[in-house]
């Protein structure tokens, strides 16, 4: 077999692995928010759904990005597949740290400082 055609099937086998981190994570993020609906508030088992869809998310898109590298670089590496690569890897950082602000509620490089003013008394 040929190593491009090796490289494709690895980049869509990757990419099915991505989509499944997704489904799964979200099935598994529901269940884990009905268990705390069934002891709690409903708010606390809306924050463990959105927490579990979110990672979920994050996981699954940095999985879709290696893929797309694998497809890019290795299979058809011409300047317009870079371009669009580029512009995927961008949207998806993108995503990825608007969802990083959503779940923890501050900007990541703030995210240390203000763990550390919580835990002073």
């Amino acid at each position: 077999m040929e190593m491009r055609a090796v490289f494709e099937i690895l980049g869509l086998v990757i990419d099915a692995l991505g989509v499944a981190v997704i489904v799964v994570g979200g099935v598994l993020a529901a269940y884990v928010a009905a268990r705390t609906l069934s002891g709690t508030s409903g708010t606390a088992a809306y924050e463990a759904l959105r927490r579990g869809v979110g990672r979920a998310i994050l996981l699954g898109l940095e999985i879709l990005v290696a893929a797309d590298i694998i497809r890019t670089v290795a299979v058809e590496p011409t300047v317009e597949s870079l371009s669009v690569l580029g512009l995927l890897v961008l949207i998806r950082t993108f995503l990825s740290f608007s969802l990083e602000v959503e779940l923890h509620g501050s900007l990541p490089w703030r995210r240390g400082s203000r763990e550390a003013s919580e835990r002073i008394p």
